[in-house]
């Protein structure tokens, strides 16, 4: 949750998955209609009515180093609430069988797996460094930083 007035942000690929709904950490199920998509960097920016969200504070996604403690939060396999802890690998555009990309991205040692995706990557405080966005092999994951999230979501909703 990037705002508490209902921002979601999430994966452009998990978004495009039909009829969107999120399902708060309290229960709650809520729809979700899409404000913003990048396929490229692979966001989408979604809304639901609601107010006075809880929200995840924000980590410096450029200052990280490699070998610093992350986690990655998700629900593979329809388990809810799951997480995979891990390494930092590096920051860049260009990675061994990735294509070079205009972004980064965070490259992390960790068991990420199908449902991941979407997920937030946090610091050892519990702040946002990145979304999860995919796997590589069993024990490599990808994430976008929040610096890149956040210039997404000014180019896309403030313009």
């Amino acid at each position: 949750i990037w705002h508490p007035q209902g921002l979601i942000v999430t994966n452009a690929h998990v978004a495009g998955r039909g009829p969107l709904k999120v399902v708060l950490a309290d229960g709650r199920i809520l729809p979700a209609q899409i404000m913003a998509s990048d396929r490229e960097r692979d966001l989408a920016a979604l809304r639901v009515a609601a107010d006075g969200l809880p929200t995840i504070r924000l980590a410096d996604s450029r200052a990280v180093r490699p070998g610093q403690w992350v986690t990655a939060l998700g629900h593979p396999w329809g388990v809810t609430g799951a997480a995979t802890s891990g390494v930092i690998i590096g920051m860049g555009k260009a990675w061994p069988e990735m294509p070079p990309t205009r972004h980064d991205w965070l490259v992390v040692s960790l068991h990420m797996r199908p449902g991941h995706s979407g997920g937030p990557l946090v610091d050892s405080r519990g702040r946002l460094l990145g979304v999860n966005t995919l796997i590589n092999g069993p024990d490599v994951g990808f994430a976008i930083p929040v610096h890149v999230v956040v210039a997404f979501l000014r180019e896309a909703l403030v313009g």
